[in-house]
């Protein structure tokens, strides 16, 4: 009988037991849940469309994310310079000129001008204007330099092909 239990024990303790696996390999880490997108507009700014420029969004973002809308200002050697809204231009005395701003919902984004009298704002100003609008998490954008375009899309680790070029 004694041989029995003996048996039942060894054999009850050799299947219950579990393996482990010790890896000290550090995983690969992705973050999978910073979701950004990044949308190219060109729109122009005039009496007919109030100055202004309404951007829906579809699907709606999250209540947490953020709105980055950065406008395309010129080149330098070769490469686009991205100025961050809202930008203000001054008169030579310190009065405003004119400036862009823009506003959001999670449903869309209102890119507006202001300014004393915008019909005398200059065409280069006014006209086929390049927006890049960047939809970043809320957590995500406390973390990063948001005036440096580069430094934004770097972090997001978005490339240039994944920028979606909306037409109107």
């Amino acid at each position: 009988m004694k041989k029995i239990i003996t048996l039942f024990a060894i054999v009850g303790l050799l299947s219950l037991q579990s393996c482990t696996v010790n890896d000290n390999t550090a995983p690969d880490y992705v973050d999978q849940d910073t979701i950004s997108e990044v949308f190219e507009v060109t729109t122009s700014f005039n009496s007919a469309n109030g100055y202004s420029k309404i951007i829906n969004l579809s699907p709606a973002i999250y209540a947490s994310d953020v709105v980055l809308v950065y406008r395309l200002s010129g080149t330098y050697n070769g490469n686009d310079l991205w100025k961050l809204m809202p930008e203000t231009f001054y008169f030579d005395n310190g009065t405003l000129d004119f400036g862009y701003r823009f506003d959001f919902t999670k449903n869309d984004i209102n890119v507006y001008m202001v300014g004393n009298d915008l019909q005398s704002v200059s065409a280069t100003f006014r006209n086929n204007q390049v927006l890049r609008i960047v939809i970043v998490p809320g957590s995500f954008s406390s973390s990063i330099n948001k005036e440096n375009y580069n430094e934004v899309i770097g972090a997001l680790n978005i490339k240039e092909n994944d920028i979606q070029k909306i037409e109107f």
